[in-house]
């Protein structure tokens, strides 16, 4: 991972407050670093079995994990290699999909991220981060791993959109109509959080507008300004995180989802977020969140179709600073992989149980 396009000298201006620096366009980033005709295969193939599953033809559970931002490439690819294995060995009952975030959103201040700042001093080298995110999440693929992303600046979308397996739109821009035209225009599933608030009514709206078309400002692939025609997508579902009043994953909370969806005449398919306010920002209570959940699916709840676990090398969160743990979290606190792999061996065996009770009724 050496290669990196450079950005051109920042241009000033007499009459801002503003510099601007040339970043490489989209098509220029791709060609340099190409997907080739295998990994486009693969891709494809993750894709329409995440599709499968939110549309009831997979009976697996997808469960979309990993750190809750990526800052050092070494340990991402240790953690993805550890998913990697375990992906193939719970495979027949559920789908792994690496957590590979290069952007975080920010409340006021602070670090964005990968695609941003991947040197962590401040120096903002988009250029090189942007190289950076689609060299590791090749790589990601390359191991055989579905890749999943949270989108947050529309221009960046397009480095990253032909390795993406899944996208997530955060609790932050799902009101935004320009993420909901973006999502219009993904070939691939994406998952609207709810709003901060915790209630539904938002996401809904997106839903609902992400599956129609719509043209938009945007850039094309070479940067330039264009009009955007997009045909909509149809493979959306809500991911259900908390809010300010609390969890939102308990049976009840999940029961009046799934009636918003249905009174929105959206289908039935959530996903569980186990971190943020359903974790109380305890990373380690994830598990009690995840176990929930499953006993939900377990008792017949087919609508929940997935979680999502924040988990690194090992368990907590770190600020930025010189003397960093190895495998620790920059953002918010992760579970760490001994306790990710316990929890996700110990759902598969319950799956793979009720799976076989099946088919010996049947």
């Amino acid at each position: 991972m050496n290669a990196s396009v450079s950005a051109l000298p920042a241009v000033h201006t007499a009459t801002t407050k503003i510099s601007t620096r040339r970043l490489p366009s989209a098509a220029q980033l791709k060609q340099q670093l190409p997907l080739s005709d295998k990994l486009r295969e693969q891709v494809s193939s993750q894709r329409q079995a995440i599709r499968a599953i939110l549309n009831g033809e997979d009976s697996r559970l997808l469960v979309v994990v990993g750190p809750c931002s990526i800052h050092d490439p070494l340990a991402a690819l240790e953690y993805a290699s550890h998913l990697a294995a375990l992906a193939h060995e719970v495979r027949d009952d559920m789908l792994l999909v690496m957590r590979a975030y290069i952007e975080k959103p920010r409340t006021t201040v602070g670090w964005k991220g990968l695609a941003y700042d991947p040197h962590l001093d401040g120096s903002d080298d988009m250029a090189h981060g942007l190289t950076l995110s689609r060299e590791l999440m090749l790589e990601m693929l390359r191991m055989g791993l579905p890749v999943a992303t949270e989108l947050l600046q529309p221009i960046a979308a397009g480095y990253f959109d032909d390795l993406l397996g899944w996208v997530a739109i955060g609790a932050r821009t799902t009101e935004s109509q320009i993420h909901r035209e973006m999502a219009s225009g993904l070939d691939l599933p994406v998952g609207f959080k709810n709003g901060t608030d915790g209630g539904v009514a938002i996401a809904c709206d997106a839903m609902r507008s992400a599956a129609h078309s719509h043209r938009h400002f945007g850039v094309d692939s070479q940067g330039h300004p264009a009009i955007v025609e997009t045909r909509g997508n149809p493979d959306t579902h809500l991911v259900l995180r908390g809010g300010h009043s609390g969890p939102n994953y308990d049976q009840a909370s999940v029961a009046k989802a799934r009636a918003g969806l249905e009174k929105s005449a959206i289908p039935a398919r959530l996903m569980v977020d186990c971190s943020h306010a359903n974790s109380g920002k305890d990373p380690l209570r994830q598990p009690d969140v995840f176990n929930d959940v499953l006993a939900q699916r377990l008792a017949g709840d087919h609508s929940l179709i997935g979680m999502m676990l924040e988990s690194h090398l090992f368990e907590g969160c770190q600020p930025l600073s010189a003397n960093m743990r190895y495998g620790v979290s920059v953002t918010d606190g992760c579970l760490g992989w001994d306790a990710t792999e316990r929890l996700l061996r110990n759902a598969a065996r319950q799956l793979q149980a009720q799976r076989c009770t099946a088919r010996a009724i049947a």
